[in-house]
């Protein structure tokens, strides 16, 4: 039986509640991710005079991190139970909904925020393809029933738009579409602002010709969750949680390196002894009726100062020793690296006569956690591409695609000379051509143009196949002799 109205708007404002708690976390993940960040860890006399000069300053290293493991997740296909070649039909509508580029703003935005969203609903101008969107943990959330962390009950996608909050509520057998006007203004009293509330209720938005409610006819809530380093009884991690705390300490030193570098970079000089030169005062006869110091900027430029005093002493003091702060840095960064498995190359820039094996052991931490979030993520990527055969009404392969393989793109970086020796080895102990396509890097689609091609080229030239190896056709066995009767 469905919800009422008011059901409805209970429902809607539990989910924005909690949505709205988890909303900070990621608002603080993002702009440190965009560079926009306080000076933090300094003192209360350091910040009162320098942190306004060195507002909106940022050595961010919070985007290397959340960047590093994206530009190695990219989804190639999917295949479901007891198939050999990837689905070619979803894959379409993966890719006519732009998901090869929306998909990395997903996966993204699950680094940054612990969690992201992938929403399917039909589209009624092309039934044959859903429309497939990745939502920001700020505006989606998915509800479970209580003790599962895969059975959803209900998703929440919620908008601001001008002076009206929007809402979709997803249930497994209808869909919301609700809004109400905007949250009271803060500096009214708390009276009017709660009669502002009373009138802040949920209404149904008009949706023209389709009924709100209306039924989902997949049976299943239409939004999947995309979590980040996951735990078994708390709630998923931010890749970038750790780092914000270093990352202020590097900005702290920074300007604490320019605040010397400003002061104290450049060898100084002291007169001892002696007063600050001045020049006389004359009168219209030339008397003299007094005197003024000499502007000392002056002998900043003319590089020359005059003493009077035969006890005038000359001192001095080195600069300050800057590489104390750049190394202090360079161990910060080094921590960066180690707490989040990011290679020490990416975040140093320091390259030298590295070897193919080299590279690679030290870019193991950052394939492993790339895998790890293709386990995690699959799964979820699954269960979407489950989602877009129920909107296009083919259950029975949703239901294969349930214990289905998600295909991804290889995570380790090799040179041209080690992935072409790697995949002559395994061509010489027998593994097929296809799959060796695939271990290439190409994409399903491509590995099936290409077989294509070389059926093509085997039908125009038999001899040159012959050549390359290419098996010759198994004739089939002779017929048998028939045995005469016996009389």
């Amino acid at each position: 039986m469905g919800l009422t109205l008011e059901q409805a708007g209970r429902l809607a404002d539990v989910l924005m509640s909690e949505l709205q708690s988890r909303s900070g976390a990621v608002r603080t993940a993002t702009n440190y991710y965009k560079g926009k960040v306080p000076l933090r860890f300094a003192s209360e006399q350091y910040r009162q005079y320098f942190e306004k000069q060195y507002r909106g300053f940022s050595d961010n290293w919070v985007s290397v991190v959340a960047e590093s493991p994206v530009e190695r997740l990219a989804v190639t296909g999917v295949k479901a139970a007891g198939e050999v070649t990837a689905d070619k039909d979803l894959w379409g509508v993966w890719q006519r909904n732009g998901l090869d580029a929306d998909s990395q703003l997903g996966f993204l935005g699950a680094g940054l925020g612990a969690r992201a969203f992938a929403l399917v609903w039909g589209d009624p101008d092309d039934e044959e393809t859903p429309r497939v969107t990745f939502e920001d943990a700020r505006q989606a959330i998915v509800q479970y029933e209580p003790g599962s962390r895969r059975c959803r009950r209900a998703a929440l996608k919620t908008w601001q738009d001008g002076n009206c909050e929007y809402a979709t509520l997803y249930l497994k057998d209808e869909v919301w579409k609700l809004k109400r006007p905007v949250g009271a203004e803060p500096r009214k009293s708390p009276l009017l602002a709660q009669a502002d509330e009373l009138e802040r209720a949920w209404t149904e938005r008009d949706t023209g010709s389709e009924p709100n409610p209306q039924p989902n006819p997949m049976g299943l809530v239409p939004m999947v969750e995309l979590p980040n380093r996951p735990l078994l009884a708390d709630d998923p991690i931010s890749d970038v949680s750790g780092v914000i705390a270093m990352q202020d300490a590097v900005n702290l030193l920074w300007s604490q390196l320019f605040t010397a570098s400003d002061f104290a970079s450049f060898p100084q000089r002291v007169v001892l002894g002696a007063e600050p030169p001045k020049t006389p005062i004359l009168d219209a006869n030339g008397q003299v009726i007094g005197s003024r110091p000499v502007p000392l900027e002056k002998f900043a430029v003319d590089r020359v100062l005059w003493l009077s005093s035969d006890k005038a002493n000359i001192g001095s003091w080195p600069a300050a020793n800057l590489e104390a702060y750049t190394k202090v840095i360079e161990v910060a960064v080094g921590h960066i690296a180690a707490q989040t498995r990011t290679p020490q190359h990416y975040l140093v820039g320091k390259m030298a006569n590295l070897s193919g094996d080299a590279l690679i052991a030290a870019e193991t931490g950052q394939v492993k956690k790339v895998q790890q979030k293709q386990l995690w993520y699959g799964q979820a990527i699954r269960e979407l591409f489950q989602l877009i055969a129920l909107a296009r009404g083919e259950d029975s392969k949703a239901r294969a695609l349930a214990g289905g393989t998600v295909m991804w793109a290889d995570a380790e970086s090799r040179s041209m000379a080690q992935l072409t020796d790697s995949l002559l080895k395994l061509k010489q102990i027998g593994f097929p051509f296809e799959y060796l396509a695939l271990r290439y890097g190409l994409t399903p689609t491509e590995v099936a143009d290409l077989m294509a091609m070389r059926e093509q080229e085997a039908a125009l030239d038999p001899v040159s196949s012959l050549l390359a190896g290419k098996p010759d056709p198994i004739p089939p066995p002779p017929e048998p002799t028939p045995v005469p009767p016996q009389v």
